[in-house]
This record gives structure tokens, C-alpha cells and sequence, in this order.
């Protein structure tokens, strides 16, 4: 099964290369067919230069540059319209996910047989290194709320860092969000319409160089309206959107 992994990129000059390195090296030892997907956002810094020189280095690396209209989601969905693979994971490009966690995602997809694999931080296994405190205290209360309002045990549908089928991924579309509440639409969508899926610890580590591009004040209503958009579809659709099974043909 081949892995598809995204990366949305926007000014990442410092971080880009050992990030897609790192990720290359850890899939290549565990012999994972794989391709990874940079998209670079319209970075106004050196991003782009540095992704060109990685696409001499690394045949299973590919880099797009969304022009327009930018931010994290548009960036992430310009990415999964392009990939190959049979499955794929969005990871950030600050290399704040770690790519061995990846790799238990993908065998747990494969043995299980999975539609997704969702990491927590904050189950037995997980890890936060260097995790701002005031972050951490809107992250427990966002998730709480997302937990009520959709009646999930799952407790950290804010983390981007997801892994999942392609038929997946097309029976979620069309996406909506054009920034961080797309890592939300993505897992309560998959969650809501009925798609199999387990949760698995996974470490978390700040970023060592450049900036954070999550504006917590400006995410707010956005996170909400995508809560409340899978809260109605939960609700009130009647099942409409549910994943339905494939019809096996019998000869």
C-alpha cells in the first residue's frame, strides 16, 4: 500500500529540508512505498529555493506552490487533489510530528484494515515536548467541547497529524476550510460518516526554528463553525452522507 504524506509549507526555510530528510530516511529504512507532497503556500521567504534543490535529492519527493487563495487548509487540500497514494497522512513542516509515529499509523491501517488512524497527544503513550502551557489549556478545552458536541471519546481532533484511506478522503469532499479548523472538518467528518478508524498515542515537539503560523484568537469562530456544521450533518441529515459500502459483484 502506497503512503502519501502532505506537508503545507509557508515560509519554512529553516525547517523544510530536515523535516522531508528525516521523513525520507525513517520510510525508507522500514521500506514504506511512499511519496511525499510539499505545498509550498506563496512563502515569501527562501521555501521554494530550498524545495528545489530537495527535488535533486530524493526521487520520491514532488513540490507544488499554491498561488492562491492561500492559508494552512487551502494548502493541505491543494495536496490531497494531487497525491498517489492509497492512503495519506498531513504532518507539519516544522517537523513537530515524528515520522517513527507515522510509521506505526501506516502498519495499524494494514493490519486492521482501517479507514483512519488519528494520533492523540494526550492518551497513555502520548508526549508534548516544550508544549506552550497557555496552548495547551485552549487545546483541552476546544477538544472537551468537540467531545460533547459530537459524542466521541476521541480527545484531540484539533491535531493535524491524521492518516487516511483515499476512499476516504474522497467520501469526505468537498472540504470547506481554508485554515487550521480544516484538521478538524477532516476527522469529525470521518468520524460522523461512519468510517472506521483507531487512535493511537503520538509525541508532539515545538518547533525548533521559525514561527508558529496558528493564530489561536483568529481560529476560534472558525473551529466553531465547523463544529457546528458536523454537529448538524450528525443530527439532522438523516444519514445522507454515511459511507456506504461497495457493491460486491457476484458472478
Amino acid at each position: 500500500m502506497k503512503l502519501s504524506i502532505v506537508i503545507p509549507a509557508y515560509n519554512e526555510e529553516e525547517s523544510i529540508e530536515e523535516t522531508v530528510l528525516t521523513l525520507y530516511n525513517t520510510l525508507t529504512k522500514f521500506k514504506i512505498d511512499h511519496e511525499i507532497i510539499v505545498v509550498n503556500d506563496n512563502s515569501k521567504d527562501g521555501t521554494k529555493s530550498k524545495l528545489e534543490e530537495i527535488t535533486g535529492k530524493i526521487n520520491t519527493f514532488v513540490f507544488y506552490t499554491n498561488s492562491g487563495p492561500n492559508g494552512f487548509g487551502n494548502a493541505v487540500k491543494f495536496g490531497l487533489d494531487r497525491f498517489t497514494g492509497d492512503c495519506v497522512a498531513v504532518m507539519m513542516a516544522d517537523l513537530s510530528d515524528d515520522p517513527l509515529d507515522l510509521v506505526k499509523f501506516y502498519h495499524k491501517m494494514i493490519v486492521d484494515d482501517l479507514d483512519c488512524v488519528f494520533g492523540s497527544r494526550f492518551i497513555r503513550g502520548g508526549r508534548l515536548i516544550d508544549y506552550p502551557f497557555p496552548k495547551y489549556i485552549v487545546n483541552r478545552l476546544a477538544n472537551t467541547m468537540i467531545r460533547f458536541v459530537i459524542g466521541t471519546k476521541y480527545n484531540d481532533a484539533t491535531n493535524a497529524f491524521k492518516l487516511y484511506k483515499k476512499q476516504t478522503i474522497e467520501g469526505i469532499k468537498p472540504l470547506m476550510s481554508p485554515h487550521f479548523n480544516l484538521t478538524i472538518e477532516l476527522s469529525l467528518k470521518s468520524i460522523v460518516r461512519g468510517y472506521t478508524y483507531a487512535v493511537l498515542p503520538n509525541s508532539w515537539r515545538n518547533r525548533k526554528a521559525g514561527e508558529s503560523k496558528l493564530k489561536i484568537k483568529e481560529m476560534g469562530s472558525r473551529y466553531f463553525f465547523i463544529l457546528i456544521y458536523c454537529f448538524i450533518e450528525k443530527y439532522f441529515s438523516r444519514g445522507d452522507f454515511k459511507k456506504r459500502e461497495p457493491i460486491k459483484e457476484i458472478i
